[in-house]
């Protein structure tokens, strides 16, 4: 099978003050470089936003040790919804980001000296690696996790985004769509039992598969983003609700999970051969900032938002005018590292 999918470009996360979450992210996650910052309105997700049209402002942000960025969003013209609801492990939809780190302990002595965090203990996971989670002063949860590959040596203690844990009614109908359209493959461990995450103090019982792709040097941004993991969580104590019920795409939380593509049209092609639909097509070049591309959506068996990102163009020397044109060179074969470089000369301020 084609592969079409190199790995996740970022994590897109609705807030309600946009410039302090960014650089509280900056400063706890790494995620120094902006690739851009555009305001306008959202045209194309009206079916996800109660059928009008807002505006909103949205920064992406990403950490060039390696691993996808942060796509944080904000409405200009509505007051973001929180969940009435503390969302809890299992809850249907994105529960969390994960977060590789070079080394887990350093990491978890970083964080747990940082303000406005909740840090749990260190834990071993059913593959005998370490991780531990961190829940923001937003409400937001993270896992952390150890990094396997990275770009260069890390600034900060971690890296960017390695995967998500996502919550679902049905775990088969789930792999069947992350792992033959999404194309993640490899099943790291499949338990069941019961949960203790050291975190919200309460035990789950549940089935967990933990999916992942390796980096296969297939992707301009291959080399930067790295390996995905997605970690499937199904309650089976029939507790489980919707996080975004009731609410926008937009509103506070995980939003969306972000994957970069090669060949949107061929991936199309493939996804309707799954009986996968696309909600959301831009069809030509979208241009968000100095960027640009072609954006999609599809919804997982239980609706939860995949992005999918063709990029054409980035900006690599913004002040100077100097862009990458990807549309012009082969997308297969992955951007050199001096190219990737470049856009560290775009510090998030």
């Amino acid at each position: 099978m084609h592969d079409y999918i190199t790995g996740i470009q970022q994590i897109g996360i609705g807030v309600e003050k946009l410039r302090e979450s960014y650089l509280f992210y900056k400063d706890i996650f790494g995620l120094d470089v902006l690739i851009f910052d555009d305001t306008s309105d959202a045209h194309l997700m009206t079916q996800y936003t109660g059928n009008k049209v807002y505006n909103r402002q949205a920064v992406l942000t990403m950490n060039l040790a390696g691993g996808g960025g942060f796509e944080i969003w904000k409405y200009n013209n509505r007051e973001p919804k929180k969940s009435e609801a503390t969302i809890k492990y299992g809850d249907i939809g994105i529960f969390a980001a994960k977060i590789k780190c070079p080394n887990i302990t350093e990491a978890h002595n970083f964080l747990s000296s940082q303000k406005n965090l909740s840090i749990s203990f260190i834990q071993t996971s059913p593959e005998k690696v370490s991780h531990f989670w961190v829940k923001d002063y937003i409400g937001n949860s993270f896992n952390l996790v150890q990094g396997d590959e990275w770009f260069k040596n890390a600034d900060s203690k971690t890296g960017g985004v390695a995967g998500a844990v996502i919550g679902v009614s049905n775990i088969e109908n789930a792999l069947s769509f992350y792992r033959n359209f999404i194309g993640i493959h490899e099943i790291i461990f499949d338990v069941t039992g019961n949960y203790d995450d050291n975190y919200e103090g309460v035990k789950i019982y549940c089935r967990r598969v933990l999916l992942k792709k390796k980096v296969k040097g297939c992707g301009a941004f291959s080399k930067l983003l790295g390996a995905v993991e997605i970690e499937l969580v199904q309650r089976l104590d029939g507790n489980a609700v919707k996080i975004f019920k009731d609410r926008f795409w937009g509103d506070c939380g995980f939003i969306h999970l972000c994957f970069d593509v090669i060949n949107m049209d061929g991936l199309k092609k493939h996804a309707d051969s799954l009986g996968i639909k696309f909600t959301v097509d831009s069809h030509e070049s979208f241009a968000m900032d100095n960027t640009s591309g072609r954006f999609c959506y599809a919804e997982d068996p239980d609706g939860t938002l995949i992005e999918l990102v063709e990029t054409h163009q980035i900006p690599l020397l913004k002040k100077l005018g100097l862009y990458l044109n990807l549309k012009k060179r082969n997308s297969q074969k992955p951007l050199p590292d001096w190219m990737i470089n470049l856009l560290s000369l775009s510090k998030v301020k």
